[in-house]
């Protein structure tokens, strides 16, 4: 599909290291691109997206697909640890105020990710299966609804700081309607938070995001968000966590001297290879333009 112009050169960026100096305590954020509105062929309000593009394999009813829960994580460790980071500086740099955040998690399950020391309002999560959003401890409130059938969100306008999507953004078929009812629930000043790794079911995933690379995921979900709704900044960001540092190996000696110490570092050794060679986690933050704020209902 066709690239965004300022992301010519962002599948070279994916290779350098973390700006460290840049980033916030937690280092979980890298910028890739910001989008201006002319990095788009079309203005906000038209769609470029055809009913191929948003096809499926498998176009039955999402209802049965997901009617047993599935309490998994459809990430790896690094990539949730990333990710709950990656909110951690999102929360820090907006300020929660005395109330808290109001956070809306969507196509939510039994688990949002989002950091234990943050401040919160209500945490809404609407998911497709009532058994995993029982269970979810961090939420307060829970609906179940298939946005592929129906993509309006249940809630009044202007009602929350943030709304998140985690690894679900690529089943949407619907998402010129999602991603201006994202736009309407948030307040101004207001964060889309969304977030995807290489991982999915690939029967459910709209055709275009198969066909697709990092980069061309990355533009797909940005110019979601341009086309449905006039959002005031949308940033690329890849927010994985810099690499776990590599144990010092054992001398020799030392090795035949204490073999347990050999062994602590061989399974030290695999487990940060393993976590540093993990999923990929991306995310396409969205603000909401700013106005004067109306009272909170």
């Amino acid at each position: 599909m066709r690239r965004c112009a300022c992301l010519a050169a962002a599948a070279a960026a994916l290779q350098q290291p973390p700006r460290r100096a840049a980033l916030h305590r937690l280092q979980a954020a890298k910028e890739i691109a910001k989008f201006d509105p002319q990095d788009f062929a079309m203005e906000t309000g038209a769609w470029p997206y055809t009913a191929a593009d948003l096809n499926r394999l498998d176009n039955s009813d999402d209802a049965s697909f997901y009617a047993q829960p599935r309490f998994v994580a459809h990430i790896d460790d690094r990539a949730i640890e990333s990710l709950t980071a990656f909110y951690s500086d999102e929360f820090a740099a907006m300020g929660a105020g005395e109330d808290g955040l109001d956070v809306l998690d969507t196509c939510s399950s039994w688990i949002s990710h989002l950091p234990t020391d943050a401040a919160y309002g209500r945490v809404a999560g609407l998911g497709m299966n009532a058994a995993e959003l029982e269970k979810n401890p961090q939420l307060t409130e829970t609906c179940v609804r298939d946005l592929n059938v129906d993509p309006t969100l249940p809630y009044d306008d202007e009602s929350f700081d943030v709304v998140c999507n985690v690894v679900s953004v690529d089943y949407l078929v619907k998402p010129q309607e999602f991603f201006a009812e994202v736009h309407r629930v948030l307040r101004p000043g207001g964060r889309a938070l969304i977030s995807f790794s290489n991982r999915c079911f690939q029967t459910k995933a709209v055709a275009m995001w198969l066909q697709a690379d990092d980069i061309d995921k990355l533009t797909i979900v940005a110019s979601y968000c341009h086309y449905a709704a006039k959002f005031k900044e949308i940033a690329a960001l890849d927010i994985k966590l810099p690499p776990l540092p590599m144990p010092e190996r054992p001398s020799p000696g030392d090795m035949m001297k204490n073999p347990s110490a050999a062994m602590a570092w061989a399974s030290a050794s695999a487990a940060a290879a393993r976590a540093n060679s993990g999923d990929p986690m991306f995310a396409v933050r969205a603000v909401k333009r700013t106005k004067p704020a109306k009272s909170r209902k």
